[in-house]
Order: C-alpha cells, then structure tokens, then sequence
C-alpha cells in the first residue's frame, strides 16, 4: 500500500452551494469551514502529516471587494477562536503565498504560526494569495541572484513549499477538472482526484474513500 504525507486540497464550490442552498455565497464560504473541520480531524486520525489547502489565489483578488472582505473576516475569527484548538492538537500553521493583507491580519497569521512552529503532529499550509506561476518566477529570479545553477534542487530551495514533500494526492471539488495556478511543480507526480460535489457537501466518507483508492495505485514514477 502507498504511503500517504500529502494531501493539497482546491476546496471548490463553496459560493455555488451558498447560492444554491441560503441565496448568499458568504454562505457557502461559511459553511466551508465546516468542511475544513471534518477533513482536519480525518488527516489527524489517518495520521498524515502534511495538508495544503487553497484557500485564496492570486486571482480572488478579482472577486467582489465584499466577499473578499467577508473571506478575510472568516479567516481571522477562525484564528482568533481556534488557534488555541489547533495548537493543543500538536497542530502546525504555516502559510504559503504573500501576507500582503490588513495589518491585523497579518498580525494573527504571524502569531498563529509563532504559536504552532514547534507542533508536529500534522502541518496545515494554508495558500493565502497564492499563485504557481509567481512563486516559481519568484525561484527563478532568487536561483538568478544567487548565482546558482538551474536545477530542480536549487530551485526547491526557493519554493514556498520549501522542506515540505511534494503532495500525494491532489483534491479538487465543485466539479471542475483545473490546476488553477495550485502547486504546478509539486503536483508534477501527485494523484488526482476531480470530486463532483461541493466543499460544503464533501465529507470524511468521500475523503476516506479517496485515501483508501490511493493506497491501492500502482505508483510507477516513469518507471514500468
């Protein structure tokens, strides 16, 4: 059976089941986060180490400024009200993207992965302001000023993902079959999995069942 340390999540869908169901995708957004609670508890239970979930790309930022506020207020309540919860549970908080957001905010990110840098039970990276193409021109530009020669070493050293192994399984919801400028270089031999249902409808059977899929590939990494 495949070992599994990494699972990346593109949790999709969450403003279409908010208008779908309440008439308001602030709705959808907020009951996403009961999603991300379920899923949590189920990575802690199967023991894997690491989570990255998008959460707000580069792109959002074209989204209206009222959601994208709304997205923000979610965000540092949830920090604010459960920080501690995360911490107790040997949780660690790392954020991959550019803290380019209110003072406050970026204040309660700092703090909160302050407080959790020494956990160890399981590592949430949490894409704020996250984009693939930027981060590895970003590599490039650092393999550049350094001097250093071009190759996929080097540039893992530049990559937000730094020191964290490459995801296993790739998990996009909402029914769409895209990449949307998630982890274009650490994806490059991860198992995808393109799930029908919403964030806020998907739950701890649908993800078991994909874990239980993915421990039975053939995993052949070029190789026959």
């Amino acid at each position: 059976m495949n070992p599994l340390n990494h699972v990346a999540i593109i949790m999709d869908g969450n403003g279409r089941w908010g208008l779908k169901n309440k008439n308001s995708r602030n709705a959808g957004h907020k009951a996403g986060l009961n999603t991300v609670e379920k899923i949590i508890k189920v990575s802690l239970k199967k023991k894997i180490k690491y989570l990255t979930l998008y959460a707000f790309s580069t792109e959002n930022w074209k989204r209206p400024k009222k959601e994208v506020n709304y997205l923000f207020s979610l965000l540092e309540n949830f920090l604010i009200n459960r920080i501690d919860e995360l911490h107790k549970q040997n949780i660690k908080l790392k954020i991959i993207g550019v803290k380019n957001f209110s003072v406050k905010l970026n204040n309660l990110l700092n703090k909160s992965e302050k407080k959790t840098s020494k956990n160890r039970k399981l590592q949430i990276n949490l894409a704020l302001n996250y984009g693939s193409k930027s981060e590895l021109i970003n590599a490039f530009k650092n393999l550049k000023k350094k001097n250093e020669k071009i190759n996929e070493k080097n540039l893992a050293k530049y990559l937000q993902t730094k020191n964290i192994p490459d995801p296993d399984i790739l998990i996009r919801t909402g029914n769409t079959q895209r990449l949307s400028n998630f982890l274009l270089w650490q994806i490059a031999y991860a198992e995808i999995f393109f799930e029908k249902k919403l964030w806020p409808e998907f739950n701890e059977k649908d993800y078991n069942k994909i874990i239980k899929k993915f421990k039975n590939i053939k995993r052949n990494f070029g190789k026959i």
